[in-house]
């Protein structure tokens, strides 16, 4: 079966991994809905260019996911949802002691909790429809850990979590959950903070790369954008009909060690 003529709405999908993967699914034929926190005429310029390039409906939505009332107000606003990819998130690094609470809040709600809300509006819709893929964006540290990152590590820990359980919940009908964990993955985001990470360590850039960001990535490389993105396409091909409940790593070996 043809993903074509199929909605997908993917969250936190203005810039890196969820333009990437709306991008790929618009190849396909897919409608997409992006969406962010904010509301400007570049956010709907991006979506206007995806229809413009790949002959598909697509459109942005601006909602907030840290809060519950916006997430189920963008899955009612799409108009229906074949597709969600819950991948909006945010990060924060301290010391468990020293972690500042609000930032805690933000993450848990952003990560996680926006997930919840989504899936849960969405879900009803998928059943009626006779079909449904989820994909949640977790990561490598939501099956291990590093220091500094508790709540980034709690949340994607409480994807995989979610994920497994609304599979076991949807088992009987066509629809599909999985939890999707990337390693590190050259953003824009990860690589506007290169040169701060060169000047603190007094070393250069490939250094940086090699012995700070990609130290516990075996492969020694990014993934990319374009690789977690095909993953995501295919699972939401026929192809991965039941592939549901489980984890899916593109982390270059990180967790085999």
């Amino acid at each position: 079966m043809s993903l074509s003529g199929k909605n997908a709405i993917i969250t936190g999908s203005n810039s890196g991994i969820g333009l990437g993967i709306a991008q790929e699914l618009a190849k396909l034929g897919v409608n997409v809905v992006l969406n962010s926190f904010t509301d400007r005429d570049v956010d709907h310029a991006l979506a206007a260019e995806i229809a413009k390039d790949h002959g598909v409906k697509a459109r942005y939505i601006g909602a907030d996911m840290s809060k519950g009332d916006d997430c189920r107000r963008l899955i009612e606003e799409a108009g229906g949802c074949d597709i969600l990819i819950n991948n909006a998130g945010i990060q924060h690094v301290a010391a468990i002691e020293d972690f500042p609470a609000e930032k805690w809040d933000a993450i848990i709600a952003i990560n996680l909790t926006s997930a919840f809300h989504t899936t849960a509006a969405a879900v009803t819709g998928m059943r009626s429809n006779g079909w449904g893929r989820i994909v949640n964006i977790a990561s490598a540290h939501g099956l291990t850990a590093s220091p500094y990152k508790s709540a980034y590590i709690a949340a994607k820990h409480g994807i995989v979590g979610l994920s497994k359980t609304v599979a076991l919940e949807t088992a009987t009908d066509p629809i599909t959950c999985n939890a999707l964990c990337p390693g590190y993955v050259l953003t824009p985001l990860i690589d506007s903070q290169i040169p701060d990470t060169m000047k603190e360590y007094d070393m250069t850039r490939e250094e940086v790369i090699k012995n700070v960001l990609l130290k516990r990535q075996p492969s020694k490389e990014f993934a990319t954008i374009e690789q977690l993105a095909g993953t995501v396409a295919f699972l939401c091909s026929d192809s991965a009909a039941q592939i549901t409940g489980t984890t899916i790593s593109v982390d270059g070996g990180w967790t085999a060690l």
